[in-house]
C-alpha cells in the first residue's frame, strides 16, 4: 500500500481487514429483506442490509481496488466470499464497476503455478476472473505468491520469499507522477494455511 500511496499522494485509502469483522452468512431473512422496496423496509430490515449497503458504498466510492486474498481448498477464503455474496446481489447486474481496475495479490500455501503438480487445482484466478468481469472490470491484475507455506515452515526465508512479489507490485506501482484516484480498497481476508 505504501508503494501505491508514494504513486498516488492525494489519493483516499478505504482500508477493509475481513478477517477482523463478522459478515453474515446470507439467509432467509438478508433476502427477504433485499427483496423488499427499499422504503417498504422495516427498521429490523435497514439493520440486516446495513453492512451490505456499506461495503457496496465502499465499491462504487473506489476508483481503483488492491485485493489480498489468501487461497483456501483451491478457492476463496470464506470471508472474502461472504464479502462478495453482500456485494453481489445488491450491485445488480449491469456492471457497476465498469472502467475500474483491480489487482489482486494471491497467497497460496503451495505451488499452484503451470507446470506443477497443483496446476489443475489453480481455480482461484478463474473465479475471481469471471466474478469481477461480471460486475463490469476488465482491467485485472495479478500477483500470486506461492508457495507461502515454506515461509511457515521456514524453509524459505520471509524477506527472500516477498522480494520478488514486492518487485512485481513495484512495476505495477511504479512510482510518483501517475493520477490519483480518489479511492482505493484493501481486503485482506485471514491468512493462507
Amino acid at each position: 500500500m505504501r508503494r501505491w500511496r508514494d504513486a498516488n499522494p492525494r489519493g483516499r485509502v478505504i482500508e477493509r481487514d475481513l478477517a477482523k469483522i463478522a459478515i453474515p452468512v446470507i439467509d432467509e431473512a438478508w433476502i427477504a429483506a433485499n427483496l423488499t422496496a427499499h422504503e417498504a423496509r422495516t427498521p429490523e430490515q435497514r439493520e440486516i442490509l446495513r453492512l451490505s449497503a456499506e461495503l457496496v458504498r465502499e465499491l462504487l466510492a473506489a476508483d481503483e481496488y488492491v485485493m489480498g486474498i489468501p487461497m483456501h481448498n483451491c478457492g476463496p477464503s470464506a470471508a472474502f466470499k461472504l464479502w462478495v455474496d453482500h456485494i453481489v446481489t445488491p450491485l445488480g447486474r449491469s456492471a457497476p464497476l465498469d472502467g475500474k481496475r483491480v489487482t489482486f495479490l494471491i497467497a497460496t500455501g503451495s505451488p499452484y503455478r503451470p507446470g506443477t503438480e497443483n496446476a489443475c487445482k489453480y481455480l482461484l484466478e478463474a473465479w475471481l476472473r469471471n466474478l469481477f468481469g461480471y460486475l463490469g472490470i476488465r482491467d485485472m491484475r495479478f500477483i500470486i505468491a506461492g508457495s507461502a507455506a515454506a515461509v511457515r515452515h521456514r524453509t524459505v526465508d520471509r524477506t527472500a520469499f516477498l522480494q520478488p512479489h514486492i518487485a512485481a507490485m513495484d512495476e505495477l506501482f511504479p512510482g510518483a507522477g501517475a493520477p490519483a484516484p480518489p479511492a482505493f480498497i484493501s481486503a485482506s481476508p485471514g491468512r493462507t494455511g
